[in-house]
């Protein structure tokens, strides 16, 4: 990796500050310029140089991406929601991983839904007006090739690459774009009443410091988490390509297990994560490749275990959009393609309860409906193996069940895999489903290795199974029924694809 030849890093000589040494020649030796006064370490002629002789690559006649109709929707329903006052929507800025490199950068969920850019340093910015809100989004405008920024500042465009202009930005989003360098003494000079979503960017908020309240920027950020619990068009078609991606790479998963048994579950990361790349941004969150007993683990995201004939692999993996939807499907699979007697009662009990779950998602339906009723199968299954002492009331009653169910059944999706998790309790786990809400249908089933409770044929099993649904008008409609579910099916699929590598 290049070191940045900054200002603040010119190479000077110490033997010689009128001298820097920027490069070496042929034969190793520092070549030795003379300091320019608007380039620090840098010759005259040099900065001549960098100055002239590159093309205009202006892009003209862009058309606008492909959610800005979608977008301007949604900065419409915010403008209704909070009339006559200022709303500041943050992308956020780079965050340092060590040194002098970054964390690849994503833009906050509020910015990216209501503007469709993902750029650092970003602001949505929208101004009350005689009727309604006129919108500005502030920008990095191209860097300037006259004071060197191009190729001086690490983040100048030589170093980063190409960033479009203001005018370029307008086109694309169908929003007015300004320098977001003029923005804090803006803010800082305006009047009336401000709201901002915090937690992104620290000089913005410094600007407002003293027009702003906890309170009232609390309930920005819970609007427009509230707003993405109905999903539009644009947003289902998007979850879709994600979970159709996240199907190719549980496919690909399932081609290299022989790999991944003479390395570790890095290999299946790695696996997936190339899918995830190729036809995405990124993940969605930090895959769980766990083996064995690491998938009693829920969050197993080490994944630096081995991977054994034998014994079950539990996959939760989703790949994100380049737009930020992500999809979050799991699915538990034996390593060698057979399950055992035992992996099978535990998995087709799973499998039993997400059934139970998915038919309980329907439009009026509580919120908390899907849940009860996964719970209630796998209670039934755990009086009925002998694990916990019946009846099954009883046991739903206290949460006996679940010392081996955990976790919630599932949770709402979209561009965060946890999405609208500011929403007001009333609105999200107290609420009613409506079509084109997006959900997790996930229940599971897990045996500690140290659980003496159990019998020891249990003891280091986890079977997770996990399907994205849509709400519809008349039911429900699995994003993500292109992989199987049932036992047999596993197998066969597997099977399949064991023998086609190709």
């Amino acid at each position: 990796m290049s070191e940045q030849l900054t200002p603040d890093n010119p190479g000077v000589s110490p033997d010689n500050p009128d001298v820097s040494e920027v490069a070496d020649d042929e034969a190793g030796e520092p070549i030795k310029q003379r300091k320019n006064g608007l380039y620090p370490g840098v010759s005259d002629e040099l900065a001549a140089s960098m100055r002239s002789g590159w093309a205009d690559t202006e892009l003209h006649d862009l058309r606008p991406i492909a959610q800005a109709e979608h977008t301007a929707a949604r900065r419409a329903a915010l403008s209704a929601r909070f009339p006559g006052e200022r709303l500041v929507v943050p992308a956020g800025n780079l965050k340092t991983r060590s040194n002098d490199t970054e964390y690849p950068f994503r833009s906050s969920v509020e910015y990216a839904y209501l503007t469709g850019n993902q750029t650092e340093d970003g602001v949505l910015v929208l101004e009350p007006g005689a009727t309604g809100h006129d919108a500005t989004i502030y920008l990095l405008p191209r860097s300037n090739r006259e004071n060197g920024e191009f190729w001086l500042d690490g983040q100048g465009e030589l170093w980063v690459g190409r960033r479009n202009s203001l005018t370029e930005a307008a086109q694309l989003y169908g929003i007015p774009a300004s320098d977001v360098r003029e923005l804090p003494d803006r803010l800082r000079e305006a009047t009336g009443p401000v709201r901002v979503v915090r937690g992104y960017d620290a000089g913005i908020e410094a600007a407002l410091t003293d027009k702003v309240t906890r309170e009232r920027d609390d309930e920005l950020r819970g609007f427009l988490s509230e707003a993405r619990l109905v999903k539009d068009t644009f947003e289902i078609g998007e979850l879709q390509k994600a979970v159709d991606s996240t199907v190719r790479g549980f496919e690909d998963v399932v081609k290299v297990l022989d790999k991944a048994e003479a390395t570790s579950e890095r290999y299946i990361e790695g696996t997936f994560f190339l899918r995830a790349r190729v036809e995405g941004n990124d993940i969605g969150y930090g895959s769980i490749c766990a083996a064995g007993a690491h998938a009693c683990t829920l969050h197993w995201v080490r994944n630096d275990g081995p991977v054994r004939s034998g014994e079950l692999l539990l996959l939760d993996a989703g790949v994100e959009t380049h737009t930020l939807y992500t999809a979050d499907v799991t699915r538990t699979l034996p390593i060698n393609g057979r399950f055992s007697e035992i992996q099978k009662k535990i998995y087709d009990a799973v499998y039993e309860s997400q059934e139970a779950g998915i038919a309980a998602v329907q439009p009026g339906a509580k919120y908390r409906d899907f849940h009860d009723a996964s719970q209630r199968v796998l209670a039934e299954k755990l009086v009925a193996w002998g694990i916990v002492e019946g009846p099954v009331e009883r046991v739903l009653e206290l949460g006996l069940q679940r010392r081996w169910t955990l976790h919630g059944t599932g949770h709402m999706l979209g561009m965060d895999v946890h999405d609208c998790a500011v929403a007001r309790t009333e609105t999200y786990v107290d609420g009613t489903l409506e079509p084109g809400m997006c959900l997790t249908v996930e229940p599971g089933l897990y045996f500690q290795a140290d659980d003496q409770t159990v019998p020891e044929e249990y003891r280091g099993i986890g079977v997770r199974i996990e399907d994205d649904i849509l709400v519809t008008e008349d039911g429900n409609r699995n994003l993500s029924d292109g992989l199987p579910r049932r036992s047999d099916a596993i197998e066969l699929w597997m099977a399949k694809l064991k023998g086609d590598k190709g």
